[in-house]
């Protein structure tokens, strides 16, 4: 038999003691001292830390000032904290010498903290396009999650794909073409991904590229190191196309790249004399074409006499 009263929950002494107010500023987020050491980086973090000019810059600026703007982390299963955003920040103050940083500490599942990592760091003014290309894949499927995939048999099932694909392309500054191209680049082998981030060869063409085989990347890989050469982009979708067709052998790379575009007849010299130093020989109204026919006939005749003249 249940006791009298034993249904009846009591606040607790803190909601007795405090206003709501205080409730709610306890609950905000508050800004903490955390160890390095106790600080782990993002797992398959797609951006580079890089020691450069700009990381120079953070160093100097930590060992002068600290670090100005707190990182964001969150709680790590096996203890410490997850850096969400704030990676560099954590490498200059290391190179600083300095042993804490200021961090906010936010309780956050995997997908949110994925969306946020990715929107803090592709603000940056210099994001090489393998680092765009693993983010917005990541990013991509973040959102998908979160939005909650349809049943196999709902034939709506496209809706939400195409809505997260706007949304990483809106939140990008970019458009869900462009978002798509850089996802593709995923597909690259390795090789092929370091070329289109030291700029040797084109994003355009390097997308096309992406559509073929591992081992058709490796096969124009080794015929490009070998020619000392890069596709133009009708060459790289002519590529994608005989792959598509399963005929792309190293033999049809290099009759594809040998074969030279059908050549242009080159335009006949032209001579410019301004309208305003003939019109006045002709009748007014007269058209450039009618002048120029005028002209032409006149040396004709001129041609013609300097003939006879020279018998």
């Amino acid at each position: 038999m249940r006791e009298y009263g034993s249904n009846i929950n009591l606040p607790s002494l803190d909601n007795l003691f405090s206003s709501e107010q205080e409730r709610q500023d306890a609950k905000l987020e508050k800004i903490q001292i955390l160890p390095l050491t106790e600080l782990h980086p993002f797992r398959n973090h797609p951006f580079q830390v890089r020691d450069d000019d700009e990381m120079d810059k953070m160093v100097d600026s930590v060992k002068e000032y600290g670090v100005m703007t707190p990182a964001i982390v969150r709680p790590r299963k096996d203890g410490g904290y997850e850096i969400v955003a704030g990676h560099r920040r954590c490498h200059a103050s290391q190179r600083a010498g300095v042993e804490t940083m200021p961090c906010i500490v936010r309780d956050m599942d995997d997908d949110t903290a994925i969306i946020l990592m990715v929107d803090s760091n592709c603000q940056r003014e210099h994001i090489l396009p393998s680092e765009k290309a693993k983010a917005y894949q990541m990013k991509l499927e973040a959102v998908k999650r979160k939005a909650g995939r349809p049943s196999k048999n709902n034939s709506a099932q496209v809706g939400p794909n195409l809505w997260a694909s706007e949304k990483v392309a809106a939140d990008a500054g970019e458009s869900r073409s462009q978002v798509k191209r850089f996802i593709a680049l995923n597909n690259l082998t390795p090789a092929l991904m370091q070329m289109v981030d030291e700029g040797r060869l084109k994003t355009t063409p390097a997308v096309e590229l992406s559509y073929l085989t591992p081992e058709e990347q490796e096969d124009f890989l080794s015929y490009m190191e070998s020619e000392g050469c890069t596709p133009s982009l009708s060459q790289a979708q002519k590529l994608k196309e005989a792959s598509k067709e399963s005929v792309l052998t190293p033999e049809k790379i290099q009759h594809i790249m040998a074969a030279k575009p059908p050549s242009v007849k080159p335009r006949d010299p032209q001579l410019m004399i301004p309208v305003a130093k003939v019109e006045r020989y002709f009748p007014k109204g007269f058209t450039s074409d009618q002048m120029q026919q005028v002209i032409v006939k006149l040396l004709e005749n001129y041609a013609r006499a300097q003939q006879h003249g020279s018998r």
